[in-house]
C-alpha cells in the first residue's frame, strides 16, 4: 500500500507539472502569434501580386482583393480573422489562392525528416565527441577537437553549405547533390528511400554541425564535473578500473544535457533549415517560408510562424517532461 501511495504521489506531481507547462506553452504561443503577425504585416512591401502601381488593375479589383484577404480591416481585426481562418482551414495563399494548410502539408514531411535526421546526428555525434574529449581532457586530441568544434560554432551555416556544394559537386564531381528529383515517383519502396537518404544526407549533415559542436561542449563539461564528484572518488578508492568508472558511473549521470538539448536544438534547426533548404533547393517548410517572404504572402507567413512556434514549444515541453522524469526535483518547481 505504501508503494502505491508513493507511485500515486509521483503521478500527481508529474500531472501537475505537465498541466503547468502546457498552460505556459499555450500562453506563449498566443503571445508569439501576436508578435509574429504584426511583424509580418507591418514589414515594408506590398501584398498585391500584380504590384502596387500596376495601371491595368482597376480600383474595384483592388478592393475585392483587400476584402478577400481582410486587408481592409484594422490590424487587430486582421489578426483575429487570420487566426479564425487558420483554425478552420479557410486561410488561403495570396500567391495561388490555395489553402495555406494544404501548401504546408505538402512541405511538412520533408522538413520533419530533415530535422529528425539533423537532431539524431547532433545528439549522437555530440555525445561521442563530448565523451571522447572528456576521456582525454587536456591532451592533444582534446585540444585539436575542441579547436575544430569552436570553428563549427563560429562559422555561418550558409558558408559551410556553399563550400560543401562547391567542394563535392565542382571539385569531387559527386552527382545529384541537389534535390530537384525529390518527390518523384519510384518503382519500389527501396528505391524511394534510397533516393530520400541520398537527398537528405548533405543538408542534414550541414544542419547538424552546429548542434554537434554545442552538444559536445555540454557533454564534455558535464562529464568533467561528474568525474569530480565524491562518489567517483569513492569508486576509485574501492579499486574500480577507470573504464568502469568513466563509462558505467560517470557517463550515466552526465547525459542530462542531451535531454535538455532536444528543446534547445529544435528552434535552431528550424531556423537554420530556412537557409539550408533554400541553398540545397530542398522542398521543405523553410524554403516555402523564404518564398513567401519574397512574394509578401502574408497568410502563408502567418501560418508558418504559428506552426513553427507550436513545434518549438512542443519540443521544449517534451524536453521539460523528459528532464522531470530524470530529475524528480524539477517536478516540485
Amino acid at each position: 500500500m505504501r508503494y502505491r501511495g508513493i507511485i500515486r504521489c509521483e503521478l500527481d506531481l508529474m500531472l501537475n507539472f505537465l498541466i503547468r507547462r502546457s498552460l505556459i506553452s499555450v500562453f506563449l504561443l498566443f503571445c508569439i502569434s501576436i508578435v509574429s503577425f504584426f511583424m509580418v504585416t507591418l514589414a515594408p512591401g506590398s501584398p498585391y501580386p500584380w504590384g502596387e502601381l500596376n495601371p491595368k488593375i482597376t480600383p474595384q479589383v483592388k478592393e475585392m482583393f483587400r476584402k478577400k484577404f481582410h486587408l481592409d480591416r484594422p490590424l487587430h481585426e486582421q489578426y483575429w480573422l487570420n487566426m479564425r481562418d487558420l483554425f478552420t482551414g479557410e486561410l488561403r495563399s495570396i500567391k495561388d489562392d490555395r489553402p495555406v494548410l494544404a501548401r504546408i502539408a505538402e512541405r511538412l514531411p520533408a522538413t520533419v525528416w530533415l530535422n529528425v535526421a539533423a537532431i539524431t546526428l547532433s545528439l549522437t555525434f555530440g555525445l561521442l565527441i563530448g565523451v571522447f574529449c572528456a576521456r582525454f581532457a587536456g591532451k592533444p586530441a582534446d585540444t585539436l577537437i575542441s579547436f575544430g568544434v569552436f570553428i563549427f560554432i563560429a562559422v555561418p551555416t550558409f558558408w559551410i553549405a556553399n563550400l560543401a556544394i562547391i567542394g563535392l559537386v565542382n571539385w569531387a564531381a559527386v552527382p545529384v547533390l541537389g534535390t530537384q528529383s525529390y518527390g518523384i515517383a519510384f518503382p519500389n519502396f527501396a528505391s524511394l528511400w534510397l533516393d530520400r537518404i541520398w537527398h537528405i544526407a548533405l543538408p542534414a549533415t550541414i544542419l547538424s554541425l552546429g548542434g554537434i559542436a554545442v552538444q559536445s561542449r555540454y557533454i564534455r563539461a558535464s562529464m568533467l564535473e561528474t568525474l569530480g564528484e565524491g562518489y567517483i572518488r569513492t569508486a576509485r578508492a574501492k579499486g574500480l578500473d577507470e573504464d568502469t568508472i568513466f563509462y558505467k558511473h560517470a557517463l550515466r549521470n552526465s547525459i542530462r544535457p542531451l535531454i535538455t538539448g532536444i528543446g534547445g536544438l529544435l528552434p535552431a534547426l528550424i531556423g537554420g533549415s530556412v537557409i539550408v533548404e533554400t541553398i540545397f533547393a530542398y522542398p521543405g517548410m523553410g524554403r516555402l517560408g523564404y518564398e513567401a517572404v519574397l512574394e509578401r504572402d502574408y497568410p502563408t507567413l502567418v501560418a508558418l510562424n504559428f506552426i513553427v512556434a507550436a513545434l518549438v514549444l512542443l519540443g521544449n515541453l517534451l524536453s521539460d517532461l523528459l528532464y522531470a522524469l530524470v530529475d524528480p526535483r524539477v517536478r516540485l518547481e
